[in-house]
C-alpha cells in the first residue's frame, strides 16, 4: 500500500485509462519497462515505472519556460489532450501534420525556435523529431512497446495509441509541470479534471 501512496493519482486512475496497456510488438529497448505479456500477446507496461518517469518528465519539463516547449501530435487521439495541455500550460501545441522545416528553416514564417520537443509518438511525429536533432534539443517522447528510441533524450512508456490513455498523462504532465514551476501549490489548486484532457470518450 505504501508503493500505491506515491504513485502521481491512484493505481484505479492508471488503471481504468489503460495507460499500461502496450502493443503486441516489443522492441528492445522497451522491453526494461514491460512487466509481463498476456496470454493474448499484448505487453502490460509496469505501472511503478510510468508513474516514475512522468514525475522525472515533468521535472525535466519544468525547467523550461512554456514558451521554449514544443509538444507535437500527429495522432487525432491525442489532440484533445494536448490542445488541453497547451491552454493549461502555455506550452505551444502543433496537432495534426507537422510543418517541415518549422524548427530548422529561419526563412519560413512559420519558423519557430523551441528549446526542447515532447512528442506523443516517435513513429509519426518522425518529421519533428528530425528536425529537433538537427538543432540539437532534448526530445521526450511518448513510446508505447513498439517504439524505437533512437535519437530520444528522454522515454516516458505508456499507451500512446489510446484517447483516455494520453488524456489521463497529458492531465497528470500538465498538474506537475505547472507545481514544479511553483505556479500552484499542491494538487489540489489545480483546477482542472482528468475529463477537460479527453479521458472521457
Amino acid at each position: 500500500m505504501a508503493e500505491q501512496e506515491k504513485l502521481l493519482v491512484d493505481l484505479n486512475q492508471y488503471l481504468k485509462a489503460g495507460v499500461h496497456i502496450g502493443t503486441k510488438f516489443r522492441t528492445k529497448y522497451m522491453s526494461q519497462f514491460i512487466y509481463k505479456v498476456r496470454p493474448d500477446g499484448l505487453s502490460v507496461l509496469n505501472l511503478k515505472k510510468i508513474d516514475d518517469r512522468i514525475g522525472l518528465a515533468s521535472k525535466f519539463l519544468a525547467n523550461y519556460e512554456p514558451g521554449d516547449i514544443i509538444v507535437v501530435g500527429r495522432r487525432e487521439n491525442s489532440w484533445d489532450a494536448i490542445k488541453k495541455f497547451s491552454e493549461v500550460t502555455g506550452i505551444r501545441a502543433i496537432t495534426g501534420r507537422y510543418p517541415p522545416g518549422m524548427l530548422t528553416n529561419p526563412a519560413l514564417e512559420i519558423f519557430t525556435e523551441a528549446k526542447i520537443l515532447l512528442i506523443t509518438d516517435p513513429w509519426p511525429d518522425k518529421n519533428a523529431l528530425g528536425d529537433a536533432v538537427k538543432i540539437g534539443i532534448p526530445v521526450v517522447a511518448i513510446c508505447d512497446t513498439n517504439n524505437e528510441s533512437n535519437y530520444i533524450d528522454f522515454v516516458i512508456p505508456c499507451n500512446n495509441k489510446g484517447k483516455k490513455s494520453l488524456g489521463l498523462l497529458f492531465y497528470i504532465l500538465a498538474r506537475e509541470y505547472l507545481k514544479n514551476r511553483g505556479a500552484i501549490k499542491s494538487d489540489d489548486d489545480f483546477k482542472y479534471k482528468e475529463e477537460d484532457f479527453g479521458v472521457e470518450e
